[in-house]
């Protein structure tokens, strides 16, 4: 992905140096102590929702993946711009030996489906708006799984949802340098965009800052 690409200041920052840092700093800190989350929601979601032929788009470091602990003959497929957060990710997840695509997931997916599952942890509030625009990426993880597939996974919410205030502060940071760009993201629009590649659609807001869904039965236009 180069800066001309659509998304491209939400993956930019993810250099080797920070995804070392990543768990500590995200998972550590910025969850429980910024979101007041924590990692056990979008953990449930792994150890409740991972098919036998898994693909994970925006893995980060793999986290999720490790501490859900699949079975070993998991079949892994990792989808990311950034080649980063791939190379990261064959080290952490070697044990599944995962399939490793760099590729944008606002355009189709070069993939080899159908998957069973599909995680999406954590990437909605990082795609360019509005949540219209981010709709194709639903639309592009839904056409590569099988009819009975799931996708899952947690967003941030924008400026409408009852955060901390250290949390309003981080957004507006990360709206204005780029990192995010979920200001007017809410639970309505991210129904709307779940719904339009889905028909059954589940999301929890737990704390105030994210929403956790879980998206069944893709849409089929043909």
């Amino acid at each position: 992905m180069d800066a001309s690409q659509p998304g491209y200041k939400g993956f930019k920052e993810y250099t080797p140096g920070f995804l070392r840092r990543y768990d500590a700093f995200v998972v550590g800190f910025m969850a429980p102590r910024v979101w007041k989350m924590g990692a056990g929601p979008g953990l449930e979601l792994y150890q409740n929702h991972m098919g036998q032929r898994h693909l994970d788009v925006g893995p980060g470091t793999g986290y999720f993946i490790v501490e859900a602990k699949p079975p070993a003959d998991t079949e892994l497929t990792l989808v990311d711009a950034n080649p980063n957060v791939l190379e990261h990710c064959k080290t952490t997840l070697a044990t599944w030996e995962p399939t490793t695509v760099e590729a944008n997931v606002l355009e189709p997916l070069p993939v080899d489906g159908p998957f069973d599952s599909a995680g999406l942890a954590h990437v909605i509030h990082c795609l360019p708006g509005p949540m219209t625009a981010k709709a194709k990426a639903i639309e592009h993880i839904a056409a590569v799984l099988s009819d009975d597939g799931v996708l899952f996974g947690g967003t941030i919410l924008g400026m409408s949802a009852d955060h901390t205030w250290a949390a309003r502060a981080f957004l507006r940071i990360t709206n204005f340098q780029g990192g995010f760009d979920n200001r007017n993201d809410d639970v309505d629009g991210l129904r709307e965009i779940l719904e339009a590649s889905f028909r059954d659609v589940e999301i929890d807001v737990p704390t105030g800052s994210a929403a956790y869904f879980v998206a069944r039965n893709p849409r089929r236009t043909t």
